[in-house]
This record gives C-alpha cells, sequence and structure tokens, in this order.
C-alpha cells in the first residue's frame, strides 16, 4: 500500500474564506469563523484522510499591511505557515477580484517560486462570465499549477480539490495518527472558539481589542472538564460592553462557546469566564506568545 502525506498551506488576503475553507476540507470546526476580516491570528492546522493520502491543511492568518506587533506577527505567522509546504493553496475571494493586498502577495509567491495553485473562493456569488478575466489576469501575474473554482461555504468544488491534493502530494508515512483532527492543543481552542464568540456578539472595534487566554484546563473525575479563560481588552469601556448589563453578554458568549467546546470535544465543558483590562497587551511579547505567535 502506497501511503502519501504532505503540507498544504492556505494563504490569501484577509476574509477570503481561509478558515471556512479549512473546517469545510476537514469536516469540523478547526479554525474559527466569522464575516469579520482578520478573524485568524495564527496558524492552525487540520488533518484530514483522503484514501490513502493524509492532508495536512494549514490555515493562516490573511496576509495584511501590519501595523502594531500583532499585525506583525500574524504576518510572519502566515508566511511561515506555508513556508514548508508542500503545495500552497492561494484563495482569493473571487467578489473582491484583483485588490491592492491580492497583488502583493502574488508577488510575494512569484519571488519565492514556490510550488502554487489557485483556488478562487465564494463563486456562487460572481457570474460565470466575470471569473474568466480574473483568471486570466491571475496566469498572467503568477505561475501555478491548477486552478480551481469553489465555495466554501457551499461546499461546491470542494471534493474536486480535495481529491487534486490527495494525488499531489508525496509518498511516504502518515506523519500524525489517522484519526487526529488537529495539532491545536485543547487549551488553545478552547479560547479559539470564546474569542470567536466575541467576534460574532460584539462589533466595531472589541473584537481586534482583545485577546483571549486559558489560565487552566483541567479534567474532573466524572470525566468532564472545568476550563478557566481570562479575556484581556484593552479599556475599561470595552470590559464593559463585553461583560454586559448584568453580565448577560459574557454569559452569552460563554453559553455558545461552551457548547462548541463540548460538541468538538466530545465531553461535557464547564467554562469559566473572566475579563480583564490590560492596556497595549497587543504590544506584549508574552500575550503574543501566550495565543501562539512569535513575537521577535
Amino acid at each position: 500500500m502506497t501511503t502519501r502525506s504532505g503540507f498544504v498551506a492556505l494563504v490569501g488576503a484577509p476574509n477570503a474564506g481561509k478558515s471556512t475553507l479549512l473546517n469545510r476540507m476537514a469536516g469540523a470546526k478547526l479554525s474559527i469563523v466569522s464575516p469579520k476580516a482578520q478573524t485568524t491570528r495564527f496558524r492552525i492546522m487540520g488533518i484530514l484522510m483522503r484514501g490513502e493520502a493524509q492532508i495536512l491543511l494549514v490555515d493562516t492568518p490573511g496576509i495584511f499591511k501590519p501595523r502594531r506587533k500583532l499585525d506583525r506577527a500574524m504576518v510572519s505567522a502566515a508566511w511561515t505557515g506555508a513556508q514548508d509546504a508542500d503545495v500552497t493553496v492561494l484563495l482569493i475571494d473571487a467578489r473582491a477580484g484583483m485588490t491592492e493586498e491580492l497583488r502583493a502577495i502574488i508577488d510575494t509567491l512569484a519571488a519565492q517560486k514556490r510550488r502554487c495553485w489557485v483556488v478562487l473562493n465564494k463563486t456562487d456569488a460572481v457570474p460565470r462570465a466575470a471569473l474568466l478575466p480574473l483568471a486570466d489576469e491571475l496566469r498572467a501575474s503568477l505561475s501555478f499549477e491548477h486552478l480551481f473554482m469553489v465555495s466554501a461555504r457551499k461546499g461546491d468544488g470542494v471534493d474536486d480539490l480535495i481529491e487534486a491534493l490527495a494525488k499531489a502530494l508525496p509518498e511516504g508515512p502518515y506523519l500524525y495518527p489517522p484519526d487526529d483532527l488537529t495539532d491545536l492543543p485543547d487549551r488553545l481552542l478552547a479560547a479559539e472558539l470564546v474569542r470567536e464568540q466575541i467576534f460574532m456578539q460584539t462589533h466595531e472595534e472589541i473584537p481586534y481589542q482583545a485577546t483571549v487566554e486559558t489560565e487552566s484546563f483541567q479534567e474532573r473525575p466524572d470525566g468532564s472538564i472545568r476550563i478557566d479563560v481570562t479575556i484581556y481588552v484593552s479599556r475599561a469601556g470595552h470590559k464593559a460592553i463585553l461583560i454586559g448589563d448584568g453580565g448577560q453578554k459574557i454569559k452569552s458568549i460563554g453559553l455558545r462557546a461552551r457548547q462548541d467546546l463540548t460538541r468538538l470535544l466530545e465531553r461535557p465543558c464547564h467554562l469559566f469566564l473572566n475579563v480583564k483590562e490590560r492596556a497595549k497587551w497587543d504590544e506584549e511579547g508574552a500575550r503574543l506568545r501566550a495565543i501562539g505567535l512569535d513575537d521577535s
């Protein structure tokens, strides 16, 4: 029996749909998703078995022009995630077309001469005739092996992409146990699911000015898990918004995150949230390392 295994890095501009595609391909919620841009902050890997092939899907933060230390760490994580990939998949929002951010990513990929595939996402929202000029413009700008048109949200074209990736990976032994879903530690997964609910249930700058850390993750004698999580925010006003009137907002965030954790970990979870004000946390190396980013 010939087995195949390799890394596939998903790169692209913010909000191209990388996390949605990862979750669709893996068949489980591994990376948080929201309609807001710049949701993913660090590299997340999903492990997908297809036939005799093990596809190691690396979801990376959206690549954009960084302004603060957190931004620089996120962009660095994106390119690091693609560095050693067997295939780099450039995911493009077909509705947005050729943006300035996308041109900068293409220029970097072209200079690095990586083995590259292109995936046009959200094609269900774009007339087919409008996709052809974009495809031609991409071919003129970047050398790539294959182009796929998909809808990560609906699943259109995703199976064809998976099959092609499975055949394209190098021959070799599996790098992870076949029944693993991700290399993401449960502590980090818990923090990410809380952060997803912050994105979904708050607005404006709040999600971008908050970070989430799991302080303790303890298995109890009855098989359930107690998880204590701290949410750091930059301002006192943000703390008040997150807590809400009578604590209703933080209760709602905790309830939805606990439900997602219980489904994913397949055991009862007891989730306790604490909100603390910490000015300029996004410039602290310790905070960045806690959420899986390199602070150098």
